[in-house]
Order: structure tokens, then C-alpha cells, then sequence
């Protein structure tokens, strides 16, 4: 078999004809455009949705944040949330960075946002891989990282409410990247002194993440106790025990954030407000319908198909990804590739138990609060829906390697690379196809984005001059998108957040009315 088969379908290898000596040259690796290539439809998917960022305005809570923001700046915003909202003061924080900005931040948010996820994912898939010992052609991981980062955003059936608005994308969108985040120093940490950097980061990125979102905690904490019992089975040695060690700080991180933040006068309220205490969530009744809620939930996301895309993807970076094959004891009773798949297998069982364990508590921490409507408020399911599309990845990375050329033969010798190319194209097309399911929707919402903004600069620009001019009693007519909440939504019937909306403008009260001025 040449080596060219055997460098894969995204990587070449060259002999170089031979150096000094006739000693054939060192094989070096080089990117193929077909990785580049097809890396051209996420990134172009990316672009399109950060661009139309520019086209967001504030909604719903924004309303009642930029007033605080603009009048008593972050201590301001910080007191409103840890004394009267819900005890987030890491939520707070990340208000504060772009509600400083007033309708300016909200339009770069996407942006931000969307390049620290994208980046975040591109960090560690890296790591991981060097971790893991294996190395992919220059591309792939960018791939990789892009068709994960648009599946995460992209694919929900609220992508407004889950990445283009800011008050939500803090805590359920943002929230488990920055616990990805936290997990990369550890990935590279290779002396002592890196690990010391590993476990402060964990710590310090526990007590935020505690102090920012509630679900993304309880996913935290599950895979957390998952990486602790699988850890159980691996031989002892020094680098279990860092990873176990590295691991209980993050849970006191967590504990610490997550005390700061139940015991707060704000998170007291909250609970006060929705009859959300511990008894009623725990309530045989309640667990019950949670669970139902989160059969419902399942059946969406299991049946919302442009998720195959991670999959596709993580099959195409493990046809590509050599090393890492190598048994650990140095035997070679089993075939090249076996015992490391066999090693594999359970981290992917213990990740999928993490993601129905850590998804259903998050159904019974969020269902007090939205009642049945947990079952449709997809915008809060994003704290389990990125371990979702990493649990794919990482499926679809054991399936490339199945068949790659480290692979057991599943095939006579000379139909090994015909399989291979097949299934490449195979994974190709539906990362392709997978990029097209999105676009649709995201071209669709473009077209309604473009219309409130339009409707809201319009009577932005006409509240302020009569404002300027002295009203203080001005109508205003809800333009609302994405199922954003507006003024006076439900033909007039709720009136939040009016009085935020009057604040914003320096009136005293604005009333209904259905056409813009």
C-alpha cells in the first residue's frame, strides 16, 4: 500500500526521492485543499451570523439592564443582581461588558461571543489531540472546530434567543464554553508548574461559572463526578492523581460559586418569586414531569438532524489523526489501534450517561421556573447541548478511526482505501449538507431581524426627540422578533417591561399602541 493511501484522505505524505547517503527523507506532512475546502462552508456559515449581528437591538431584559448600566454603572448592575434578581454577579459583570456599550454592544455581542466559542473549541480540540498523543494535517482542526461551533449555535429552534441575545447567551451559551475553557491548561500542562496554572484556573473559572449559571454548574459538576469513577479504572499513577486533584478543585470552585450565589438576597427573591426551593424541585410530582419535559426535549434534539454534522466531522478528524496507537505496556499482542479504541469506548458510555444525568437536572433546576414551557425554551438548554455536540465529535472520531489506516482490517488489504475515500465522502457531504440545514433558518431570521431593526431605529430616533422636547407620557408599539418579549406583548395584555422602557428614555410612562409613529 503507498503511503499517499495510507496518509488519509486530508493529509499526504512524501518520501522526497531520497537524500544523502539514498536514505529516503523524513515523511513530512502537508495540508490537502479538500480540508480547506470544505472548511469553507462552516466558516462562511459563521461569518454570515456574526455579520448579521449588526441588525440586533435590545429586547426583553435589555430593557430593564441598560438603564442601571448607564445610570449606576457596575456597582449599580452588581447590586441589582445580587441583592434583587437572581445572585448572579458573574452574570452581572458580563452585562456590564457590553451594556456599557448601550445598543452598540448588543450588535457586537454575536460577534464577540461567536469568535470566543469558535476559539474556544479550536483550543481544545487542539489540546486534546496532543494530549491524546495523535496529530491531523493542518485544517482539520479548524474544520473541526468550526462545523461544532456552528452546530452548538446554529441548530437550536430559538438561534435569537440562544446566541443574538446577550441576556441569554451569558448564562446558557457563554457559560459551558467558559467551562471548556478552563479544561484546556490542563490538557496542555506537561511540568509541575503548568499544573499548578491548571488547577488555579479551575478554581478561579469554578467560583465564576458558579456565580454565572446554575445549569451549566450542575453539568460541570456531573462530568466532573464522571471523570472522578471512570479515573477509578486507569492504573494509578502520577497522572491520575493530577487529574483527580485537578478536578476536586474545580468542585470547590463550584461549591464556592454556587454558595455565593444561593445565599444572595437576590437568589432568595428568585426563589420567593417562583416557589422554586429545594422541597418543591425535589418533589416526587415535580421530578416526575421533569423527566417527561425531558423525554420531549430529547426527542427534539435527537430528531434536529444538522447535529450529524459534528458527527461527520469528528469522523473526518479521525481518519486523518495519526499516533496514539501505540499500547500502553509496549506489547503487541493485540492489532495497532485496538486496545486504544477498547480504552476509548468507556469515556464515550460515561459521556453520554453525564449528558442524560446532567440534562435532566438541568430540566429540574430550570422547570420552576418555566413551568411546562421548559419543554420549548431552547434558548436554556444550551448549558447541556455543548457536551452534546462534543459527546458527537468525539463519537464520530472513534468511528474514523474504525477505519482508518491504524484501523483493524474490516476489509481485505485492497479495499481498506476504497472504504476509507467512501467513507470520507461520505462524512464530506454530510458536513456540507449539515452547513445548508442551517443556513435556511439563519437566512430566514435575517430577513426578520432586518425588519425590527428598521421598525426599532425608526421609533428609537422618534422617542428621543419627543423626549428631548419634553413628553413624558409617549405610546409605544412592541416590535418584537425570535419570540422576544416587548412591551405590551399579547395585544397589550402584558406591560412588562414598560417602566424599563420609560426609564431608557427618561419618560415617565409609555402606553400601547399598534402603530409606529
Amino acid at each position: 500500500m503507498s503511503t499517499d493511501t495510507d496518509a488519509g484522505p486530508y493529509a499526504e505524505e512524501g518520501t522526497g526521492g531520497g537524500g544523502a547517503g539514498g536514505r529516503p527523507r523524513p515523511a513530512r506532512r502537508r495540508a490537502v485543499p479538500g480540508a480547506a475546502v470544505l472548511a469553507l462552508f462552516p466558516f462562511a456559515l459563521l461569518g454570515a451570523a456574526f455579520w448579521f449581528g449588526r441588525l440586533v437591538r435590545p429586547g426583553a431584559d435589555d430593557w430593564c439592564f441598560l438603564p442601571v448600566v448607564r445610570d449606576e454603572g457596575a456597582l449599580g448592575m452588581l447590586a441589582k443582581f445580587y441583592l434583587h434578581d437572581n445572585g448572579r454577579v458573574a452574570n452581572a459583570l458580563l452585562v456590564v461588558g457590553y451594556g456599557a456599550f448601550g445598543v452598540p454592544g448588543h450588535q457586537w455581542f454575536p460577534l464577540v461571543s461567536g469568535a470566543v466559542v469558535l476559539g474556544v473549541l479550536w483550543a481544545l480540540t487542539a489540546a486534546a489531540l496532543g494530549r491524546a498523543g495523535l496529530t491531523a494535517p493542518r485544517g482539520t482542526v479548524p474544520l473541526v472546530a468550526a462545523t461544532a461551533t456552528a452546530a452548538f449555535l446554529l441548530a437550536t429552534p430559538d438561534t435569537y434567543k440562544t446566541f443574538y441575545w446577550p441576556a441569554n447567551s451569558v448564562s446558557h451559551t457563554l457559560a459551558p464554553v467558559l467551562a471548556c475553557a478552563a479544561v484546556i491548561p490542563l490538557l496542555r500542562a506537561r511540568t509541575r508548574r503548568g499544573h499548578a496554572l491548571a488547577s488555579a484556573t479551575a478554581l478561579v473559572a469554578g467560583v465564576f461559572i458558579g456565580t454565572l449559571s446554575e445549569e451549566t454548574t450542575v453539568v460541570a459538576c456531573v462530568v466532573l463526578g464522571t471523570v472522578l469513577l471512570t479515573g477509578l479504572r486507569t492504573p494509578p499513577g502520577p497522572g491520575r492523581t493530577r487529574v483527580r486533584s485537578w478536578c476536586a478543585v474545580a468542585l470547590a470552585g463550584l461549591a464556592t460559586g454556587t454558595a455565593v450565589l444561593y445565599l444572595s438576597p437576590g437568589a432568595r427573591a428568585r426563589r420567593a418569586r417562583f416557589g422554586a426551593d429545594t422541597g418543591s424541585m425535589l418533589d416526587p410530582e415535580a421530578l416526575g414531569a421533569a423527566l417527561r419535559a425531558f423525554g420531549e426535549i430529547l426527542g427534539t434534539v435527537l430528531t434536529t438532524w444538522p447535529y450529524l454534522g459534528a458527527v461527520a466531522v469528528g469522523v473526518l478528524l479521525g481518519l486523518s489523526a495519526r499516533g496514539g496507537d501505540r499500547p500502553v505496556d509496549g506489547t503487541t499482542s493485540e492489532p495497532a489501534g485496538r486496545s486504544s479504541r477498547r480504552r476509548s469506548l468507556l469515556p464515550v458510555l460515561a459521556g453520554l450517561l453525564a449528558f442524560l444525568v446532567s440534562g435532566y437536572l438541568c430540566v429540574v433546576v430550570t422547570r420552576p421556573v418555566f413551568g411546562a414551557d421548559v419543554v420549548t425554551a431552547s434558548r436554556v438548554w444550551g448549558d447541556f447541548l455543548l457536551l452534546y455536540v462534543l459527546l458527537l465529535t468525539g463519537v464520530g472520531v472513534l468511528l474514523g478511526r474504525a477505519v482508518g489506516p491504524s484501523a483493524v482490517p474490516v476489509a481485505p488489504r485492497a479495499r481498506r482505501p476504497a472504504l476509507r475515500t467512501a467513507v470520507a465522502a461520505v462524512a464530506a457531504a454530510v458536513c456540507v449538507l449539515a452547513c445548508a440545514g442551517l443556513a435556511g433558518p439563519l437566512l430566514r431570521l435575517e430577513t426578520e431581524m432586518s425588519v425590527r431593526a428598521r421598525d426599532w431605529d425608526h421609533q428609537d430616533r422618534w422617542l428621543r426627540d419627543r423626549a428631548a422636547r419634553g413628553a413624558r407620557v409617549l405610546p409605544y408599539a412592541p416590535v418584537p422578533v425570535g419570540g422576544m418579549l416587548e412591551p405590551f406583548g399579547g395585544h397589550g395584555r402584558r406591560v412588562w417591561p414598560a417602566r424599563c422602557v420609560a426609564r431608557y428614555y427618561h419618560l415617565d410612562e409609555v402606553t400601547y399602541t399598534t402603530r409606529l409613529p
